[in-house]
């Protein structure tokens, strides 16, 4: 069975810093786009930041450019997302998705729709 399994969330201070993993089982995440996407109270679900399935291009939202950092590791099989500078409108439940895009490794989208497969989420909360 895929699955993804996000870890890394918590209550941090306005200014702090969180790393937050995206570790990968049933399949290997090689050949995939990986995507972090969050739900802040109340809100839809919207677009963070991707990297595509070789690691070397990634797409962020204008919220996350020059504050989060998305890598991956596939020999781990895992996907991060290194965020500094962190605000209270950065509170939210922090999803990573994946669809597999072996033919195209040098693009990703922040599209809902495109991704497949899901984690069930980590809370990040940004609060003094």
């Amino acid at each position: 069975q895929l699955q993804l399994e996000e870890s890394g969330g918590g209550l941090v201070q306005p200014g702090g810093s969180l790393r937050l993993s995206c570790v990968a089982s049933g399949f290997t995440l090689d050949g995939y786009v990986i995507g972090w996407f969050r739900q802040p109270p109340g809100r839809d679900r919207e677009m963070v930041s991707c990297i595509s399935s070789s690691g070397s291009y990634t797409n962020d939202a204008e919220f996350a450019k020059g504050r989060f950092t998305t890598s991956r590791d596939n020999a781990k099989n895992a996907v991060s997302l290194q965020m500094s500078s962190l605000k209270p409108e950065d509170t939210a439940i922090y999803y990573c998705g994946a669809y597999p895009s072996p033919s195209r490794p040098y693009e990703c989208f922040l599209r809902l729709w495109d991704y497949e497969y899901w984690g069930q989420g980590t809370p990040v909360a940004v609060s003094s």
